[in-house]
Parts: structure tokens; sequence; C-alpha cells
């Protein structure tokens, strides 16, 4: 695959991400699909929907176009599943949809992944397969969670993807590498229109389908590999939304609160009250996403061995879960939280 074919499938997904959503938020303000002020959100008025559908073109369509999506079948079904996901989260944009159905949808399209050869092999026994369902299951509601700031997730999309398509290009999966190049840009295409103050939200179909493609890709790279390998290669591509995740529960269960309940627990909220804007902390999340995915990418060029990588990703995370307990997430912040809007955990 020639730099021309991964540059015209980059700039093909940023064209359709930019004016998909632009186009797609003015629909979604005439149809009436936004996420409205209400409770712990901060947005001053409503802000449409349907910024995630255009990521999810932006993503699918060049991949299709360019690399003939349907010559790797794993790649064919992650294409698939994401699709699936994606409208499974426009559903519940329009109208919630209770947890129980989100989950089982979840666990079954991530099942038709796993039976077209993605596994990560923790075990390498047949515990391999339910493990990597409930992980792609776990890492897709993670990005959820982490879609509670404006630019937080594009930005981490932009610079988390980008390794990780380089890592796929190193191990010679080139349909994969043009599917992550296309996802990185379609995340850059939407920023613009989704930092802050924010104009579209991508929603549950955004974020879901981000998280689906980015967990399923990274069990795909490590399919096959050691025990070390498997671990650093799927904590790294995912770091930011997992130390997030870790953050939110072990704060919930120490404060008693359900993990079912939305608030201002984040690690990005948490920044926001040690003083940092909400660009500032876009920023930042960005940057943590950036280190570990290339991380992960000296991995994969083999510039690194796997252990020192475990080891860095599974002590980082440990310490920057642990470390934000100690902000408060009671008091009251020294600047408005002004464009922030989790909708639900």
């Amino acid at each position: 695959m020639n730099g021309a074919t991964i540059a015209a499938a980059g700039i093909m997904a940023f064209l359709l991400a930019a004016g998909g959503t632009y186009t797609l938020g003015r629909l979604a303000l005439r149809w009436g699909i936004t996420d409205r002020p209400s409770g712990y959100k901060t947005h001053a008025r409503p802000v449409p929907y349907l910024g995630g559908i255009a990521i999810m073109l932006g993503t699918i369509v060049p991949a299709l176009g360019l690399i003939g999506g349907l010559a790797d079948q794993r790649t064919t079904a992650i294409m698939i599943g994401a699709t699936a996901i994606a409208l499974l989260g426009l559903i519940d944009d329009i109208s919630p949809l209770p947890k129980a159905t989100r989950l089982v949808v979840e666990a079954v399209t991530a099942t038709g992944v796993v039976l077209s050869g993605v596994e990560a092999s923790v075990t390498n026994t047949w515990l391999d397969g339910p493990i990597t369902i409930i992980w792609i299951v776990v890492i897709t509601n993670s990005f959820n969670l982490l879609d509670n700031m404006d630019g937080a997730l594009g930005a981490v999309t932009l610079v988390g993807a980008t390794p990780l398509a380089g890592a796929a290009f190193a191990r010679g999966e080139y349909g994969t590498g043009l599917l992550l190049v296309t996802l990185a840009a379609s995340g850059c295409g939407f920023l613009p229109h989704n930092w802050a103050p924010a104009k579209v939200f991508m929603g549950d179909a955004g974020s879901l389908f981000i998280g689906f493609t980015t967990a399923c890709c990274a069990a795909l790279l490590i399919t096959g590999e050691g025990t070390g390998t498997v671990i650093a290669g799927l904590l790294l591509p995912t770091f930011v939304a997992t130390v997030d995740t870790g953050v939110v529960m072990l704060s919930r269960n120490r404060a008693g609160r359900s993990m079912f309940q939305g608030g201002t627990d984040h690690v990005s909220h948490r920044l926001r009250r040690l003083g940092f804007g909400a660009r500032l902390t876009a920023l930042l999340l960005a940057a943590v996403a950036a280190a570990s995915g290339t991380l992960g990418l000296a991995m994969a060029l083999h510039w690194i061995s796997p252990i020192i990588a475990l080891v860095s990703a599974v002590g980082s995370a440990l310490v920057l879960i642990t470390l934000p307990q100690r902000v408060s997430v009671y008091s009251q912040p020294q600047k408005p939280l002004e464009v922030t809007y989790e909708r639900r955990p």
C-alpha cells in the first residue's frame, strides 16, 4: 500500500467528517435531536447530535472505497460491527435505550468480530474468546464515558488512532491500518465543530463507534501474540479511556455511588477543578493518549520490549487512577464547568 492511497483515504475521511458534521448538525437542530441542558449539564443551550454519524461515514466510506474493505474478513467484521454500534448509539441518542439492551447488542456484535478471527490470546485457552468479547464491550463503553467534555474525545481519537495505524502497517495489517487512518482523520474533521465551545456533539453514536473500532483494531493487532504483548497492546491504545473509567469506578465505589449514575467525577472534571480550562484539559488528555500510543507503536516496531511497555502501561495506569482521587469532586470549582456534557455513564 503506497503513501498516495493512505493520503487519499485520510483527506476523504476528513472532508466527509467535517462536511457531514456541519450538515447533520443543522439537520439535528431542525429535527430536535439535541442534548438539552439539565441536571449537572452546564451548557446553556441545546446542542445538536449526529456528529457521530459523520465520524462513522468518514471512517467507513473511504475504507470501503480505497482498500476494498471486504478483502480481509476480520477488518470487514470490524467495520460491519462498528456501523451497527453507531446505529445503536443513534437510536440511544434519539430515545434512550435500557442499559441491558445496549449491553446485549454490544456483546452480540463483539461476538461476531471474535468469530471472524480477532482474539486476544491472554490465556491461550478457550477463555480468550469470552475475555475478548468482554474487553471490547467494556472499552466501547469506556470511550462513551470519556465523551464528557468539548473536544476531549475528538482529540484523543486523532492522536490515539494515528500511532495505532502505524502499528498496523508495521505488522502488515494494511486494511486495518487504513481503517485507523480514516478514523483519525474523521476525528480531526469533527474536532473543529466540537472544540470548546462545542457547536455539535458526537453523541453515543460517535463515542460508541470510536470505542468499538479502537478496541477491535487493538485486539486484531495482538491476535496470536504472547501474553505480555497482548496486555500492553490492549491497554496502550485505550489508555486514557481505561484510566478515566478506573478513576470513576474507584471514586464511586469509595463514595457508595452507582456506576450507572452520571456525574462530574471524571478525569476531565477533576482537571477543571484544578483550574485548567476546557481546551487545555482536552489537550492534556490528548497528550497522554499520544504518549501511550507512541509507546505502543515503539513496541510494535520492536524498539522496546513488550515487558518494558507492559510495566510502563500498568504502572502509569495505577498511578493515574489513584492520584486524581485527591481532587474533590464535591467542592465548588473556581470556574464554572461550562461546555461539559456527559449524558449518562
